[in-house]
Protein backbone atom coordinates (compact mmCIF):
# COMPACT_ATOMS: atom_id res chain seq x y z
CA UNK A 1 0.00 0.00 0.00
CA UNK A 2 1.71 3.48 -0.98
CA UNK A 3 0.17 6.51 1.58
CA UNK A 4 0.69 9.50 -0.05
CA UNK A 5 0.40 13.33 1.51
CA UNK A 6 1.76 12.52 4.76
CA UNK A 7 3.00 14.57 7.10
CA UNK A 8 6.02 14.86 8.72
CA UNK A 9 6.19 14.93 12.61
CA UNK A 10 9.37 15.63 13.16
CA UNK A 11 10.53 19.29 12.70
CA UNK A 12 8.28 22.67 12.43
CA UNK A 13 7.87 22.84 8.33
CA UNK A 14 5.58 19.99 8.89
CA UNK A 15 6.37 18.99 5.47
CA UNK A 16 3.02 17.09 3.44
CA UNK A 17 4.72 15.62 0.81
CA UNK A 18 5.66 12.43 1.63
CA UNK A 19 5.41 9.06 0.30
CA UNK A 20 5.46 6.05 2.34
CA UNK A 21 5.44 2.32 0.86
CA UNK A 22 3.53 -0.18 3.64
CA UNK A 23 3.71 -3.44 3.54
CA UNK A 24 1.96 -6.03 5.87
CA UNK A 25 1.91 -2.67 8.66
CA UNK A 26 5.46 -2.40 8.17
CA UNK A 27 6.63 0.37 7.22
CA UNK A 28 9.11 -0.27 4.32
CA UNK A 29 10.22 2.95 2.44
CA UNK A 30 9.48 6.73 2.77
CA UNK A 31 10.56 9.40 0.12
CA UNK A 32 10.81 13.14 0.10
CA UNK A 33 11.35 13.08 3.52
CA UNK A 34 14.83 14.30 4.98
CA UNK A 35 17.17 11.52 6.63
CA UNK A 36 15.66 13.08 9.88
CA UNK A 37 12.05 12.90 9.13
CA UNK A 38 12.73 9.47 7.68
CA UNK A 39 14.01 8.02 10.61
CA UNK A 40 10.68 8.95 12.67
CA UNK A 41 8.69 6.51 10.80
CA UNK A 42 11.32 3.79 9.48
CA UNK A 43 13.08 3.68 13.46
CA UNK A 44 9.66 4.24 15.13
CA UNK A 45 10.32 0.68 16.71
CA UNK A 46 13.43 1.72 18.55
CA UNK A 47 13.19 2.47 22.04
CA UNK A 48 9.53 1.61 22.42
CA UNK A 49 7.73 -0.89 25.25
CA UNK A 50 4.53 -2.37 24.86
CA UNK A 51 3.12 -2.23 28.76
CA UNK A 52 3.31 0.51 30.94
CA UNK A 53 6.12 0.79 33.87
CA UNK A 54 5.86 1.77 37.45
CA UNK A 55 8.44 1.63 39.94
CA UNK A 56 7.26 -0.02 43.62
CA UNK A 57 9.36 -0.78 46.54
CA UNK A 58 12.57 0.32 44.16
CA UNK A 59 11.81 -1.57 41.98
CA UNK A 60 10.06 -1.50 38.50
CA UNK A 61 7.46 -4.11 36.90
CA UNK A 62 5.35 -3.93 34.09
CA UNK A 63 1.83 -3.30 34.90
CA UNK A 64 -1.35 -2.72 32.37
CA UNK A 65 -3.02 0.25 31.32
CA UNK A 66 -5.56 0.40 33.60
CA UNK A 67 -3.82 0.07 36.44
CA UNK A 68 -1.28 2.56 35.17
CA UNK A 69 -3.52 4.71 34.91
CA UNK A 70 -5.24 4.31 38.24
CA UNK A 71 -1.95 4.76 39.63
CA UNK A 72 -1.24 8.25 37.96
CA UNK A 73 -4.53 9.40 38.96
CA UNK A 74 -3.62 9.08 43.01
CA UNK A 75 -0.23 10.61 42.46
CA UNK A 76 -1.78 13.48 41.41
CA UNK A 77 -4.74 13.44 43.37
CA UNK A 78 -2.47 13.50 46.38
CA UNK A 79 -0.09 15.97 45.14
CA UNK A 80 -0.25 19.82 46.32
CA UNK A 81 1.43 21.41 43.72
CA UNK A 82 2.05 19.48 40.15
CA UNK A 83 3.85 20.69 36.92
CA UNK A 84 2.92 19.60 33.57
CA UNK A 85 5.74 20.43 30.92
CA UNK A 86 6.59 18.79 27.68
CA UNK A 87 3.36 19.41 24.89
CA UNK A 88 5.78 20.23 21.58
CA UNK A 89 5.89 16.91 20.26
CA UNK A 90 1.89 15.40 20.64
CA UNK A 91 -1.33 16.80 19.05
CA UNK A 92 -3.46 19.62 19.85
CA UNK A 93 -6.14 17.21 20.89
CA UNK A 94 -3.72 16.27 23.45
CA UNK A 95 -2.67 19.46 24.75
CA UNK A 96 -6.09 20.38 25.16
CA UNK A 97 -7.07 17.75 27.73
CA UNK A 98 -3.57 18.94 29.45
CA UNK A 99 -4.23 22.31 30.08
CA UNK A 100 -7.88 20.84 31.25
CA UNK A 101 -5.87 18.74 33.88
CA UNK A 102 -3.35 21.71 35.42
CA UNK A 103 -6.72 24.12 35.44
CA UNK A 104 -8.57 20.69 37.64
CA UNK A 105 -5.43 20.90 40.08
CA UNK A 106 -4.38 23.94 40.17
CA UNK A 107 -0.80 23.37 39.27
CA UNK A 108 1.75 25.05 36.49
CA UNK A 109 1.74 24.07 32.72
CA UNK A 110 4.19 24.61 30.54
CA UNK A 111 5.44 23.93 27.37
CA UNK A 112 9.34 23.50 25.52
CA UNK A 113 9.30 27.08 24.36
CA UNK A 114 10.11 27.94 27.38
CA UNK A 115 13.97 26.96 26.99
CA UNK A 116 14.10 27.60 23.25
CA UNK A 117 11.87 30.73 22.23
CA UNK A 118 10.34 31.95 24.90
CA UNK A 119 11.99 35.16 24.45
CA UNK A 120 10.61 35.56 21.24
CA UNK A 121 7.12 34.45 22.34
CA UNK A 122 7.70 37.67 25.02
CA UNK A 123 8.98 39.76 22.42
CA UNK A 124 6.52 39.70 20.05
CA UNK A 125 3.39 40.27 22.70
CA UNK A 126 5.66 43.28 23.54
CA UNK A 127 6.36 44.80 19.68
CA UNK A 128 4.17 42.85 17.89
CA UNK A 129 4.84 39.93 15.02
CA UNK A 130 5.06 41.00 11.05
CA UNK A 131 4.86 37.95 9.92
CA UNK A 132 3.53 36.06 6.91
CA UNK A 133 3.22 31.75 5.82
CA UNK A 134 5.86 29.98 4.31
CA UNK A 135 3.65 30.06 1.29
CA UNK A 136 4.53 33.90 1.26
CA UNK A 137 7.70 33.30 0.92
CA UNK A 138 7.84 30.61 -1.50
CA UNK A 139 6.06 32.51 -3.91
CA UNK A 140 7.28 36.31 -3.14
CA UNK A 141 10.49 36.59 -0.92
CA UNK A 142 13.56 37.32 -3.10
CA UNK A 143 16.08 38.19 0.12
CA UNK A 144 15.99 35.24 3.31
CA UNK A 145 17.83 35.98 6.48
CA UNK A 146 18.79 33.08 8.64
CA UNK A 147 19.95 34.84 11.91
CA UNK A 148 21.34 32.26 14.47
CA UNK A 149 20.31 29.40 13.12
CA UNK A 150 21.35 26.73 10.71
CA UNK A 151 18.59 25.33 8.63
CA UNK A 152 20.52 22.70 7.08
CA UNK A 153 21.07 20.78 9.99
CA UNK A 154 17.71 21.70 11.51
CA UNK A 155 15.23 22.23 8.95
CA UNK A 156 17.01 20.26 6.07
CA UNK A 157 14.23 20.91 3.74
CA UNK A 158 13.52 24.33 4.57
CA UNK A 159 15.64 25.97 2.23
CA UNK A 160 14.62 23.40 -0.70
CA UNK A 161 10.72 23.67 0.38
CA UNK A 162 9.91 27.50 0.84
CA UNK A 163 12.79 29.73 0.75
CA UNK A 164 15.97 29.18 -1.31
CA UNK A 165 15.34 26.88 -4.08
CA UNK A 166 11.65 26.46 -4.98
CA UNK A 167 9.65 28.49 -8.14
CA UNK A 168 7.17 30.33 -6.79
CA UNK A 169 4.79 32.79 -8.68
CA UNK A 170 6.98 35.56 -8.36
CA UNK A 171 10.39 33.55 -8.15
CA UNK A 172 9.51 31.79 -11.44
CA UNK A 173 13.73 30.70 -11.53
CA UNK A 174 14.18 29.39 -7.90
CA UNK A 175 17.14 30.70 -6.08
CA UNK A 176 18.42 32.16 -9.29
CA UNK A 177 15.64 35.19 -8.26
CA UNK A 178 17.03 34.98 -4.55
CA UNK A 179 19.84 36.24 -2.13
CA UNK A 180 20.51 34.37 0.61
CA UNK A 181 21.93 36.28 4.17
CA UNK A 182 23.30 34.46 6.93
CA UNK A 183 24.41 36.10 10.41
CA UNK A 184 25.79 33.49 13.02
CA UNK A 185 28.72 33.13 15.06
CA UNK A 186 30.58 30.57 13.19
CA UNK A 187 30.66 29.10 9.31
CA UNK A 188 27.45 26.93 9.45
CA UNK A 189 26.52 24.17 6.62
CA UNK A 190 24.05 26.95 5.59
CA UNK A 191 26.64 30.02 5.66
CA UNK A 192 28.73 28.14 3.11
CA UNK A 193 25.31 28.55 0.98
CA UNK A 194 24.96 31.95 1.82
CA UNK A 195 25.06 35.46 -1.07
CA UNK A 196 26.51 37.14 1.90
CA UNK A 197 27.67 35.73 5.30
CA UNK A 198 28.24 37.97 7.98
CA UNK A 199 30.66 36.02 11.38
CA UNK A 200 29.21 37.90 14.51
CA UNK A 201 30.78 37.87 17.55
CA UNK A 202 29.60 36.16 20.34
CA UNK A 203 26.59 37.82 22.36
CA UNK A 204 26.71 40.81 20.12
CA UNK A 205 23.84 40.49 18.16
CA UNK A 206 21.99 43.52 20.12
CA UNK A 207 24.33 45.69 18.82
CA UNK A 208 24.88 44.90 15.45
CA UNK A 209 20.72 44.91 15.08
CA UNK A 210 21.06 48.62 16.46
CA UNK A 211 23.07 49.23 13.76
CA UNK A 212 21.01 48.42 11.02
CA UNK A 213 18.28 50.35 12.56
CA UNK A 214 20.73 53.54 13.20
CA UNK A 215 21.12 53.17 9.52
CA UNK A 216 18.01 52.83 8.38
CA UNK A 217 16.78 55.98 10.32
CA UNK A 218 19.65 58.32 9.17
CA UNK A 219 22.25 58.16 11.41
CA UNK A 220 25.70 57.38 10.83
CA UNK A 221 28.00 54.42 11.98
CA UNK A 222 31.25 56.29 13.23
CA UNK A 223 32.80 52.92 14.36
CA UNK A 224 35.31 50.89 12.37
CA UNK A 225 33.62 47.30 13.36
CA UNK A 226 30.54 46.59 15.30
CA UNK A 227 30.10 43.00 16.50
CA UNK A 228 33.09 41.91 14.30
CA UNK A 229 31.48 43.04 11.69
CA UNK A 230 32.88 45.83 9.81
CA UNK A 231 31.22 49.18 8.76
CA UNK A 232 31.09 49.32 4.79
CA UNK A 233 29.59 44.80 5.45
CA UNK A 234 27.01 46.63 7.54
CA UNK A 235 26.17 49.28 5.06
CA UNK A 236 25.78 46.86 2.39
CA UNK A 237 23.68 44.59 4.08
CA UNK A 238 21.13 47.45 4.91
CA UNK A 239 21.22 48.14 0.63
CA UNK A 240 20.26 44.57 0.47
CA UNK A 241 17.35 44.65 2.51
CA UNK A 242 16.07 48.23 1.26
CA UNK A 243 16.30 47.21 -2.14
CA UNK A 244 14.60 43.64 -1.94
CA UNK A 245 11.19 43.39 -3.08
CA UNK A 246 10.22 41.44 -0.24
CA UNK A 247 12.85 39.69 2.78
CA UNK A 248 11.79 37.45 5.35
CA UNK A 249 14.11 37.46 8.54
CA UNK A 250 14.31 33.85 9.67
CA UNK A 251 16.08 33.65 13.51
CA UNK A 252 16.83 30.41 15.55
CA UNK A 253 18.23 29.85 19.48
CA UNK A 254 21.37 31.83 18.20
CA UNK A 255 19.88 35.28 18.49
CA UNK A 256 16.93 34.01 21.32
CA UNK A 257 19.29 32.94 23.92
CA UNK A 258 22.00 35.32 23.18
CA UNK A 259 22.62 38.54 25.70
CA UNK A 260 19.67 40.51 26.26
CA UNK A 261 17.41 37.72 25.48
CA UNK A 262 13.68 38.98 24.57
CA UNK A 263 15.57 42.90 24.28
CA UNK A 264 17.48 41.48 21.52
CA UNK A 265 14.27 39.79 19.85
CA UNK A 266 12.22 43.07 20.53
CA UNK A 267 15.09 44.99 18.49
CA UNK A 268 14.86 42.48 15.59
CA UNK A 269 11.29 42.65 15.05
CA UNK A 270 11.89 46.63 15.49
CA UNK A 271 14.30 46.45 12.22
CA UNK A 272 11.54 44.31 10.45
CA UNK A 273 9.21 47.21 10.91
CA UNK A 274 11.73 50.06 10.30
CA UNK A 275 12.42 48.08 6.91
CA UNK A 276 8.91 47.80 5.90
CA UNK A 277 9.01 51.65 5.50
CA UNK A 278 10.96 51.20 2.72
CA UNK A 279 10.08 47.63 1.20
CA UNK A 280 7.82 44.34 2.40
CA UNK A 281 9.75 42.39 5.41
CA UNK A 282 8.59 39.82 7.33
CA UNK A 283 9.78 37.88 10.11
CA UNK A 284 9.46 34.22 11.76
CA UNK A 285 10.99 31.77 14.24
CA UNK A 286 12.30 28.95 13.18
CA UNK A 287 10.96 26.25 15.40
CA UNK A 288 12.39 23.43 16.60
CA UNK A 289 9.34 20.54 17.49
CA UNK A 290 7.11 19.52 15.01
CA UNK A 291 3.96 21.44 17.69
CA UNK A 292 5.74 23.59 19.77
CA UNK A 293 3.58 26.17 18.13
CA UNK A 294 0.53 24.16 18.42
CA UNK A 295 1.37 24.00 22.24
CA UNK A 296 1.73 28.21 22.38
CA UNK A 297 -1.30 28.23 20.57
CA UNK A 298 -4.18 25.82 22.07
CA UNK A 299 -2.16 27.26 25.34
CA UNK A 300 -3.59 30.64 24.53
CA UNK A 301 -6.78 29.61 23.42
CA UNK A 302 -7.63 28.04 26.98
CA UNK A 303 -5.96 30.04 29.21
CA UNK A 304 -4.91 33.26 27.63
CA UNK A 305 -0.82 33.21 28.02
CA UNK A 306 1.26 30.71 25.04
CA UNK A 307 3.61 29.26 27.98
CA UNK A 308 4.23 29.13 31.51
CA UNK A 309 0.80 29.29 33.21
CA UNK A 310 0.12 29.07 36.86
CA UNK A 311 -3.21 27.89 38.08
CA UNK A 312 -2.61 27.77 41.94
CA UNK A 313 -4.45 30.65 42.21
CA UNK A 314 -7.50 28.79 40.51
CA UNK A 315 -7.29 31.25 37.47
CA UNK A 316 -4.53 31.47 34.95
CA UNK A 317 -1.45 33.72 35.71
CA UNK A 318 1.55 34.31 33.58
CA UNK A 319 5.28 35.28 34.81
CA UNK A 320 8.16 33.86 32.78
CA UNK A 321 11.01 33.34 35.12
CA UNK A 322 8.57 33.12 38.14
CA UNK A 323 5.99 30.25 36.66
CA UNK A 324 8.10 28.32 33.85
CA UNK A 325 8.90 24.91 34.61
CA UNK A 326 13.01 25.25 35.29
CA UNK A 327 11.77 27.80 37.87
CA UNK A 328 9.08 25.75 40.55
CA UNK A 329 11.68 22.94 40.05
CA UNK A 330 14.82 24.46 40.89
CA UNK A 331 12.64 26.98 43.63
CA UNK A 332 11.55 23.33 44.88
CA UNK A 333 7.40 24.72 44.33
CA UNK A 334 6.04 21.31 42.98
CA UNK A 335 5.68 18.15 44.50
CA UNK A 336 4.74 15.82 41.23
CA UNK A 337 4.88 16.28 37.96
CA UNK A 338 3.20 15.25 34.65
CA UNK A 339 5.91 15.10 31.59
CA UNK A 340 4.59 14.02 28.19
CA UNK A 341 6.39 14.36 25.07
CA UNK A 342 9.69 15.56 26.04
CA UNK A 343 12.79 14.65 27.92
CA UNK A 344 13.64 17.31 30.45
CA UNK A 345 15.75 15.08 32.82
CA UNK A 346 18.24 15.24 29.65
CA UNK A 347 18.54 18.92 29.09
CA UNK A 348 17.21 20.84 31.77
CA UNK A 349 19.60 22.96 34.23
CA UNK A 350 20.84 20.73 37.27
CA UNK A 351 18.71 21.96 40.35
CA UNK A 352 15.82 21.87 38.10
CA UNK A 353 16.75 18.15 37.49
CA UNK A 354 17.66 17.27 40.83
CA UNK A 355 14.53 18.36 42.08
CA UNK A 356 12.65 16.63 39.63
CA UNK A 357 14.07 13.41 40.27
CA UNK A 358 13.38 13.79 43.93
CA UNK A 359 9.72 13.92 43.49
CA UNK A 360 7.47 11.08 41.94
CA UNK A 361 6.40 12.38 38.55
CA UNK A 362 4.30 10.07 34.88
CA UNK A 363 6.11 10.42 31.71
CA UNK A 364 3.90 9.73 29.15
CA UNK A 365 6.18 9.37 25.69
CA UNK A 366 6.15 6.63 22.76
CA UNK A 367 9.71 6.54 23.23
CA UNK A 368 11.54 5.12 26.25
CA UNK A 369 13.76 7.75 26.60
CA UNK A 370 15.97 9.52 29.98
CA UNK A 371 13.20 11.22 31.81
CA UNK A 372 11.08 7.42 31.41
CA UNK A 373 13.76 5.67 33.12
CA UNK A 374 13.61 7.47 36.63
CA UNK A 375 9.64 8.37 35.94
CA UNK A 376 7.58 6.98 39.05
CA UNK A 377 5.04 6.09 36.09
CA UNK A 378 6.10 5.32 32.59
CA UNK A 379 2.76 5.37 30.18
CA UNK A 380 3.90 4.75 26.07
CA UNK A 381 1.63 5.86 23.44
CA UNK A 382 1.31 5.98 20.16
CA UNK A 383 3.22 8.29 17.69
CA UNK A 384 1.31 10.91 16.41
CA UNK A 385 1.44 10.99 12.84
CA UNK A 386 2.54 7.62 12.68
CA UNK A 387 0.25 5.55 14.18
CA UNK A 388 -2.48 7.80 14.99
CA UNK A 389 -3.93 11.03 13.45
CA UNK A 390 -3.52 14.64 15.24
CA UNK A 391 -3.51 18.40 14.71
CA UNK A 392 -0.37 20.51 14.74
CA UNK A 393 0.68 23.91 14.31
CA UNK A 394 3.53 24.28 10.85
CA UNK A 395 5.91 27.08 12.21
CA UNK A 396 4.29 29.70 10.33
CA UNK A 397 1.23 29.40 12.73
CA UNK A 398 -0.64 27.22 9.88
CA UNK A 399 -2.98 23.83 11.45
CA UNK A 400 -2.18 20.62 9.51
CA UNK A 401 -3.68 17.40 9.76
CA UNK A 402 -1.57 14.37 10.37
CA UNK A 403 -2.31 11.11 8.74
CA UNK A 404 -1.79 7.34 9.98
CA UNK A 405 -0.11 5.16 8.82
CA UNK A 406 0.28 2.15 10.11
CA UNK A 407 -2.00 0.57 13.33
CA UNK A 408 -0.95 -0.14 16.73
CA UNK A 409 -3.23 -1.43 18.78
CA UNK A 410 -1.15 -2.49 21.64
CA UNK A 411 -0.79 1.61 22.64
CA UNK A 412 -3.47 4.25 23.42
CA UNK A 413 -2.69 7.61 21.77
CA UNK A 414 -1.35 10.49 23.93
CA UNK A 415 -4.94 12.18 24.10
CA UNK A 416 -6.28 8.94 25.37
CA UNK A 417 -3.88 8.69 28.20
CA UNK A 418 -4.46 12.54 29.15
CA UNK A 419 -8.56 11.77 28.50
CA UNK A 420 -8.72 9.03 31.04
CA UNK A 421 -6.74 10.69 33.19
CA UNK A 422 -8.81 13.62 33.09
CA UNK A 423 -12.04 12.08 33.34
CA UNK A 424 -11.04 9.86 36.63
CA UNK A 425 -10.13 13.06 38.21
CA UNK A 426 -13.20 14.99 37.76
CA UNK A 427 -15.24 12.12 38.80
CA UNK A 428 -13.28 11.79 42.32
CA UNK A 429 -15.33 14.25 43.94
CA UNK A 430 -12.98 14.70 46.68
CA UNK A 431 -10.64 16.55 44.40
CA UNK A 432 -13.69 18.78 43.31
CA UNK A 433 -13.99 19.67 46.61
CA UNK A 434 -10.53 20.40 47.67
CA UNK A 435 -9.63 22.06 45.03
CA UNK A 436 -12.16 24.51 44.16
CA UNK A 437 -13.41 24.88 48.10
CA UNK A 438 -17.01 23.58 46.88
Amino acid sequence: MIVTDVVCPFCGCLCDDLVIEVDNNEIKTVRNACRLGASKFLKHKKNRKKKPIIKENGEKKEVDFDYAIDKAVKLLKNSTRCLLYGFSSTSNEAIEYGVKIAELLRGYIDNTSTVCHGPSVVSYQTVGYPSCTLGDVKNRADLIIYWGCNPLNAHPRHLSRYTLYPRGLFTERGFLDRKLIVIDVRETDTAKIATKFLRIEPNKDYELVSAMRSILNGLDIQQDTIAGIKRDEIYEIVDMMKSCRYGVLFFGMGLTQTYGRDRTIDNAISLVIDLNRYTKFSIMMMRGHYNVTGSNQVFAWLSGFPYAVDFTRGYPRYNPGETSAVDVLSNKEVDSALIIAADPVSNFPKEAIRHLLSIPYINVDPFYNLSSKYAKIYIPTKIVGVEVEGTAYRMDNIPIRLRKVIENEDLPSDEEVLKEIYERLIEDEIVIKERYSI
